[in-house]
């Protein structure tokens, strides 16, 4: 038989209720809103706790179109600062609904982002915009990535008290977004990021005028090349009226310095108005950015530099995951799209038979070759303007260097005006002598090498794979391919 509760019990079961009662005033003030979340309720007149929540998640070269956009949708709007500890690691959900962070209404963080080859933008970095689309109230979060703070995304994140509404306006800020973008008609590039830096951050670079003469090919190659990558795009009306399809693949091969890069700096300069972006090295992994950008951006080029990096026959190292991605990518576009691919390699002989047998991958295929004798000539003398030289030992010095290349060239006229500021005196003739000795003499072997110099014109040739249409010349091995010797 139990004993009657006494004094002691009695305090022990008051202080349990009380224990109780704590533990729920603790969970009602859980879900207490923060001083944010009332602000952004009294805008939206929805409970935030309940309404839902869009992300759309951000690539790091699209944040200036997305500041530009949201600044159009937002104009009558307002922007509210974020104030908060762990914000950078937090949904908006978090900075609404948990008074114990603390999450007020502070100051706006802004970042600068570029917007064109010399032109920054200030963009929101991490701020909330109060608006109303379709006449309905609105709240949308924008934040760029922070690697240093753990966030490797930008994202934009939509509260709405009906999803639907969230969705259009997501569809809205896409749809501006391509129609007001930095990038289109720009020559860009994407950065491998550093370690604070998001990747895929897009670099604007300067579209520069190559004259034809100063690219010095074979009678007829730069024409093909120019027809095929400019005169499709020309005439692209036409074509498809036509039933002709716009993509096309181009590949330039050939030894290195023989002027594969010249000739893609030259067609970017004659393309204004393209949409051109460059891909070398590990850039190469953002190839299905570069896609997406050319596909929304036409009439636009992509430039894989080095392809045989990637596009190597798969016997030699095992499945490349790049490989594929670059396959996709020349694969994924409709025929209509104003879309160039264009592709360098010094190392055809390797090149995946994938990347070459398949027709609509590549549809052109041009041989870069060392210059010949006259071509040496064109090349000496273009790197010879402005110096005090004869042209006649231009001639010379041209058909002494057999099989050297543009890069020679021009590291043999730097090395001439070299050896005379050592002298402390003009160019001279003899100056270009002098240093094409040194640079032709046996200890030179490997510099001569590195700056593509080979054996007599001729001895080398570049193997090949099947699969390229016929443009000119003969076939060689299982290519067919243009060959302008």
């Amino acid at each position: 038989m139990s004993e009657p509760l006494g004094r002691s019990d009695d305090e022990l079961m008051a202080g349990v209720k009380r224990l109780i009662e704590i533990a729920q005033q603790f969970e009602r003030d859980e879900t207490t809103l923060t001083r944010l979340g009332e602000r952004i309720q009294t805008h939206l007149g929805v409970d935030v706790t309940s309404a839902p929540v869009l992300t759309e998640v951000v690539a790091p070269h699209r944040l200036v179109d997305l500041d530009i956009a949201m600044d159009e949708l937002g104009r009558d709007g307002e922007l509210l600062g974020v104030r908060g500890q762990n914000r950078e690691h937090e949904g908006i959900e978090s900075m609404l609904a948990n008074r114990w962070a603390g999450y007020d209404v502070g100051a706006v963080d802004f970042a600068l982002a570029a917007s064109g080859p010399k032109q920054r933008r200030r963009i929101v970095a991490f701020g909330i915009r109060l608006l109303r689309f379709e006449d309905r109230p609105l709240a949308v979060l924008q934040r760029t990535a922070d690697r240093q703070h753990g966030r490797e995304q930008a994202a934009m994140q939509v509260l709405a008290g009906e999803s639907e509404v969230a969705e259009r306006f997501v569809a809205t800020v896409r749809r501006l977004m391509h129609e007001r973008s930095v990038l289109r008609g720009q020559v860009l590039t994407l950065t491998p990021g550093g370690e604070y830096q998001a990747e895929g951050e897009s670099v604007f670079v300067e579209r520069e005028a190559i004259p034809e003469d100063e690219v010095v090919m074979p009678a007829g190659v730069l024409d093909s090349v120019r027809r095929h990558v400019l005169g499709i795009a020309e005439h692209r009306e036409v074509l498809l009226a036509a039933g002709r399809h716009l993509k096309r693949g181009v590949l330039l091969y050939g030894p290195p310095g023989t002027g594969k890069t010249l000739t893609v700096r030259h067609l970017i300069g004659a393309a204004e108005g393209t949409t051109v972006v460059l891909l070398t090295g590990p850039a190469i992994r953002f190839i299905n950015d570069a896609t997406d950008l050319a596909r929304g951006l036409q009439p636009a080029m992509v430039v894989l530099e080095d392809i045989d990096l990637v596009a190597m026959d798969r016997g030699h190292f095992g499945p490349q995951p790049l490989l594929f991605a670059v396959l996709d990518a020349l694969d994924g576009l409709d025929g209509d799209a104003d879309v160039t691919f264009l592709m360098t390699t010094n190392r055809v002989d390797v090149l995946e038979r994938a990347l070459a047998q398949r027709p609509g991958r590549v549809d052109l295929a041009v041989e870069v070759p060392r210059p010949g004798a006259e071509e040496r000539v064109r090349l000496f003398a273009l790197s010879a303007r402005g110096l005090p030289i004869g042209a006649e030992a231009v001639r010379a010095a041209a058909e002494r260097a057999d099989g050297t290349t543009a890069s020679f060239a021009k590291e043999l006229f730097r090395r001439t005006v070299l050896t005379a500021a050592v002298a402390g005196r003009a160019v001279t003739d003899d100056d270009l002598g002098a240093a094409l000795d040194a640079m032709l003499a046996a200890d030179a072997e490997l510099t001569r090498s590195l700056l593509g110099m080979g054996g007599a014109e001729g001895a080398e040739e570049s193997d090949g794979g099947e699969g390229f249409a016929v443009v000119a010349g003969r076939p060689r091995g299982r290519w067919t391919a243009y060959n302008p010797r």
